[in-house]
């Protein structure tokens, strides 16, 4: 009897094909939207990874330019009003202000170092909010994906059981395939939400760091201006 049972259970396909293939629709339905998580989450990641590297570049440019020499004035008029560059979008947030404060005489409009600040203080929100976007989508794949792996597995050894018992038979031909297609479904949330977790780290910290530069920036873009306030 136990080596018909074991010839059985050989004949079963245990790959992850044939469980899928195998089990109830709900289970089918959770480990599709499993999947699609990690490969959303591993989309956002490159597609993040790709715009910080090129974030970093652009504010190393700018860097450059900005500690030149060349005057302020002249660098803005290369770079406009709308430049490419985060770091020089922050940069041409202050110096707009900085001409909307002059008169027509070329005095100072009273109020004009907090309103610069201000000025570049939002483009350093806009541009850190670029930066975070979809970040919350990895923490959510992080944190609800083992959940929604072990709402599949629960429902796929309820559908087991109801197999054993419209069987009546606990032999390991009946009881195996539903358990292994249930834990397959919280094999697939660990699959998404561990990676998510680890994306989210990494970018969090990564856009972190880019936005303090250029908080960084700002504040010595602001005294440089001060100082010409103050001359």
């Amino acid at each position: 009897m136990e080596a018909e049972t074991l010839a059985l259970a050989q004949e079963i396909d245990f790959s992850m094909w044939g469980l899928f293939g195998r089990a109830t629709l709900t289970v089918k339905l959770v480990m599709l939207l499993l999947i699609a998580a990690s490969v959303w989450a591993w989309a956002i990641f490159i597609d993040k990874m790709v715009a910080y590297r090129r974030a970093k570049r652009e504010a190393a440019r700018f860097d450059a330019a900005f500690w030149s020499g060349e005057p302020l004035d002249e660098l803005f008029d290369k770079i406009g009003p709308d430049p490419d560059g985060r770091a020089a979008r922050i940069f041409a947030a202050g110096m707009l202000e900085w001409q909307r404060s002059h008169r027509e005489d070329g005095r100072l409009i009273p109020g004009a170092q907090p309103r610069i600040d201000r000025s570049m203080d939002v483009a350093i929100q806009k541009e850190a909010e670029g930066l975070q976007r979809n970040l919350t989508v990895l923490a959510t794949i992080g944190s609800t994906a083992p959940f929604v792996g072990l709402f599949g597995t629960v429902w796929g050894i309820m559908h087991a059981f109801v197999e054993i018992a419209q069987q009546q038979n606990t032999s390991l031909v009946v009881v195996a395939p539903g358990i292994a297609e249930a834990l397959l479904a919280t094999g697939l949330g660990l699959l998404a939400a561990i990676p998510a977790v680890i994306f989210y780290n990494k970018l969090s910290a990564d856009s972190d760091r880019i936005v303090g530069g250029y908080e960084s920036f700002a504040d010595e873009f602001a005294t440089i201006l001060s100082r010409q306030l103050d001359g």
